[in-house]
């Protein structure tokens, strides 16, 4: 296409349908029994069991990957972010009780390059197979002067399956309930552009680079490009338990913004500072950042990636439950009568320098 008009105008046709040809397999791996087209088709065809669902309701979001993509572009690995994507968009419908049926993804590019596209899509057809849901579509868009080349989007939408008389919409959160805390594995897909300059611009170092202080050998690529959580399969047996009254997937806005998104009026998230390990890379972050720790609980998840909000009498059979599915939950607080919102608990003598300023409370 390089003698055509198009491909003057930065458009090669072919290199996207090199890029097609390349993700088919990956794509057609995550088929369930409930997809009815094929690659090719203007629109996905899906229809959903509906066997033992008496009012069945479809739940559905969409999201990107955000400034994360900058380090897998500098990097040079593509390949993990697309399961970011996918978890992410399975975690903010768990948390209303749904199931996923099925995924749409969109790739923007300036200029298309056809190996870093199917990285791109393998990882989201990964994603999209260790959740049991079909990657039904999607769309993408070479756009030259719009994307500046090299330069990569990625966003998914994703859409699922509760009972009506299942949904976790919070409602049965009262005073007294416990809140238990899955780990996250590091950053997730949020903080990203205030972690890009701590590492990149004030500490000055590059991908390969070990992280300062880390008793590991991991470098910060790694640790950057770890990957955001699922949390369904450690979940999933709980939906529909009357004693599960709320799941906050913990995003963008931390703890401080989304557990209250799940608290009925005049209920309060007490959270215990130190109930649980707080990462490294958190203290890194904050230090070489200055950062003041109530700005990190709004910014990053802290190690929290998802948040639940149960009976307390549960909590001796859940959280073995929820070791054995491979996520440690930790008692991380409680819900009281208050005035909502969050409130911190930090341990006595706690109060320091952190974060460059004096007298904010310090995360050890």
């Amino acid at each position: 296409m390089s003698g055509s008009a198009y491909g003057k105008a930065g458009v090669d046709i072919d290199a996207q349908d090199e890029a097609l040809a390349r993700i088919g397999k990956a794509v057609r791996s995550t088929f369930t029994p409930g997809v009815l087209s094929d690659l090719g088709s203007f629109g996905g065809l899906f229809r959903p069991d509906l066997t033992g669902l008496e009012d069945p309701v479809l739940v559905a979001s969409a999201d990107g990957v955000g400034t994360k993509l900058m380090v897998a572009r500098r990097a040079g690995n593509y390949s993990t972010v697309g399961r970011d994507l996918v978890n992410h968009c399975v975690n903010d419908i768990l948390v209303q009780g749904a199931r996923p049926l099925f995924f749409l993804d969109y790739v923007g590019a300036g200029t298309l390059d056809p190996r870093a596209m199917a990285a791109l899509v393998s990882g989201v057809a990964t994603g999209c197979r260790e959740n049991g849901c079909a990657l039904l579509g999607g769309e993408t868009a070479e756009m030259p002067g719009f994307y500046q080349p090299g330069d990569y989007e990625l966003a998914g939408f994703i859409v699922g399956l509760v009972d009506r008389a299942k949904i976790l919409d919070g409602s049965g959160v009262r005073a007294g309930d416990l809140i238990l805390g899955l780990p996250s594995a590091g950053l997730h897909t949020n903080g990203y552009s205030l972690a890009r300059k701590v590492f990149f611009d004030v500490l000055g170092l590059e991908v390969g680079d070990r992280v300062p202080g880390a008793e590991t050998r991991e470098t910060v690529g790694e640790l950057l490009l770890s990957p955001h959580l699922s949390y369904l399969a450690a979940v999933a047996p709980w939906l529909g338990d009357e004693r599960l009254h709320a799941l906050a997937h913990v995003t963008g806005g931390g703890l401080t913004d989304n557990l209250p998104r799940v608290l009925p009026p005049g209920l309060t998230a007490e959270i215990k500072v130190g109930a649980w390990e707080i990462p490294e890379v958190f203290y890194l972050l904050q230090e070489h950042g200055e950062v003041h720790t109530e700005e990190m609980f709004r910014v990053f998840n802290m190690g929290i990636g998802m948040a639940l909000v149960v009976d307390p009498a549960a909590a001796g059979e859940l959280m073995p439950a929820l070791a054995a599915a491979g996520s440690v939950a930790a008692p991380i607080g409680t819900v009281q009568k208050g005035k909502g919102g969050v409130v911190y608990d930090f341990p006595p003598g706690s109060r320091g320098r952190e974060g460059g300023q004096a007298g904010d409370p310090a995360l050890r």
